[in-house]
Parts: structure tokens; C-alpha cells; sequence
């Protein structure tokens, strides 16, 4: 299947208006581009939601801090076309810096998700969920999509979307998809490339605590324990720690010995590289 690319907002409009005189259900994909094949599952699961479905590409510089990987980045625009195609993605909005800040960076509108941005990724990345958010906001008007389409991978980034529809009341339906993990459980990442082989043959051992801690938290250990043994864990295996969690789906510490839902949560440096992951389960009455 062919992708169209569109790099003004005057066709992108011009495009979806289009589809929606005929009544066609859109749905929107936004990434920054280096796609894998978490990022076509995503494109395929809007597809069972809708009949034309929209991915951008773009680098946002806002949620990039001091010292963080902005211009490194990998950039693989014509693999992500193809990659695209090859999913069943009918447009790729390509919009520029200047015409997504077109007052410049400094002087860009910000918005803020209070609580949900102030711990975990949020407490090691400052101002980082302020850029997701208000980037995310402009995709939304940019597309004015039915449906968006995240993956579950980057927990809190969904919380905090999820967060943010529903308190600016953007009519758009919010849509996880599942981690894709490589054969030996790494989550698919861009990042992933960063890291040299012999960090490659490492990074695996995230998932493997992580199931480790859902294992114990189902067991009854408590929760203090648990954290504890993954942080010591993973840096007896040469991982820099940030976190090593147990957290309800609304990330908040959740009280040892009760049943429900829960999430663990892992964010952890390779040499360069910076990693996350985390993984969902029930604890049983």
C-alpha cells in the first residue's frame, strides 16, 4: 500500500475534511519517526478501529532535556514510509519545527498535566510531560482525529494523555496497544540501537525482573521488598537505576496485601542508553 506524504497543514486539512464529508472514521498514530514493528502494530490496531488511518513523524525538541539524546536521535524517514506502506498507513503528516512552533520553542504555548507528571519519568526528566502534552494537543488539532492510537510501553506517557483528553474534552478516543518485545522480551525501541552488543545481550534482564516482580507481588512479598530486590537486581548486571516500582494503573503506591490491578515500572541506563519498561497483571482476591 502506498503512504502519502503531506508536510503543510493546509493539505493535511484539505486530506481528512476529505474523509470525513464521506464519513470515515480516521485514526492517528503520532511518533518521531526510526519506526520498528511496535509502531506498525499500532498503525494495524487503528485500522480495526477506523477506515483511514493517519501516522506523523516528528522530533518534538520540547521533550527533550539538558543532556538528552535531541540530536541523536536516529532519523530513518524513507524506512518509515516504507514501513508504513507496508502496514496500511494512508497519510504520514510530516509538519516542520517552525510550522509546529511557529512562535519558536521559546516563546511555544506549554501545557501542564499537575500529579500524574511530577513522579517517576517525570521527577528524572523535568518538563518532559509538559512537551508530550502540548505536542500532543497540537497533533490533535492538527489531525482532528476519532481515534488515537499509543502504546503501552511508555506507561505514564498514557496516563498522561489519557489525562489530558479527557480534562480538555478533545473528542478523540484513546487506544493502547500492547509492548512488542524482540524474541528475548526487550521492548522494541528506537533507543535500542544505542546500545553495543554486549549491553544489547543485557538488556533483556529488565523484563526478567520485572516478571520476577510480579511474581513476588503476587506471592504477598511486600512491596518494599520487592522494589528493593529489583533495584539490587538490576544493578548487579550493570544497569544505572532510576526506578524500580510497583504502582497502581493510576500510579500511586498501592497498599501491600490487597487485590486489584497493578503495574511494575522500570526505568534504567545501559552506559548511554536509557531504557523502560513495565508490565501489567491482577493480584486475585
Amino acid at each position: 500500500m502506498h503512504t502519502d506524504v503531506v508536510e503543510d497543514l493546509a493539505t493535511l486539512r484539505e486530506r481528512i475534511h476529505g474523509w470525513k464529508r464521506s464519513d470515515l472514521r480516521v485514526g492517528f498514530v503520532p511518533t518521531m519517526g526510526n519506526l520498528h514493528a511496535g509502531h506498525a502494530s499500532l498503525v494495524e490496531l487503528a485500522h480495526a478501529h477506523c477506515d483511514r488511518v493517519v501516522a506523523s513523524s516528528f522530533v518534538n525538541p520540547t521533550q527533550f532535556g539538558a543532556g538528552e539524546d535531541f540530536a541523536r536521535y536516529p532519523r530513518t524517514p524513507q524506512a518509515d514510509i516504507e514501513l508504513l506502506g507496508a502496514s496500511g498507513c494512508d497519510l504520514l503528516w510530516r509538519p516542520s519545527v517552525d510550522s509546529m512552533y511557529p512562535h519558536g520553542i521559546d516563546a511555544a504555548v506549554q501545557l501542564h498535566v499537575p500529579a500524574l507528571t511530577d513522579v517517576l519519568e517525570g521527577a528524572h526528566r523535568p518538563g518532559h510531560f509538559d512537551g508530550v502534552a502540548s505536542v500532543v494537543a497540537r497533533l490533535f488539532n492538527q489531525v482532528q482525529p476519532d481515534v488515537a492510537v499509543f502504546g503501552r510501553k511508555d506507561y505514564q506517557q498514557l496516563a498522561v494523555i489519557r489525562r489530558l483528553v479527557r480534562d480538555l474534552s478533545f473528542p478523540v478516543d484513546i487506544v493502547s496497544g500492547e509492548t512488542i518485545r524482540e524474541a528475548d522480551g526487550l521492548a522494541m525501541s528506537s533507543r535500542n540501537q544505542y546500545l553495543s552488543a554486549q549491553e544489547r545481550s543485557r538488556a533483556a534482564d529488565i523484563h526478567r525482573v520485572l516478571l520476577r516482580m510480579r511474581d513476588a507481588a503476587i506471592g504477598g512479598q511486600p512491596h518494599s521488598r520487592i522494589e528493593a530486590d529489583a533495584n539490587e537486581a538490576l544493578a548487579a548486571v550493570g544497569f544505572e537505576v532510576d526506578y524500580a516500582v510497583l504502582r497502581t494503573p493510576e500510579l500511586q503506591t498501592p497498599p501491600t496485601g490487597l487485590a486489584g490491578p497493578r503495574v511494575a515500572l522500570v526505568a534504567a541506563r545501559l552506559g548511554r542508553t536509557r531504557l523502560i519498561d513495565n508490565l501489567e497483571f491482577l493480584i486475585p482476591d
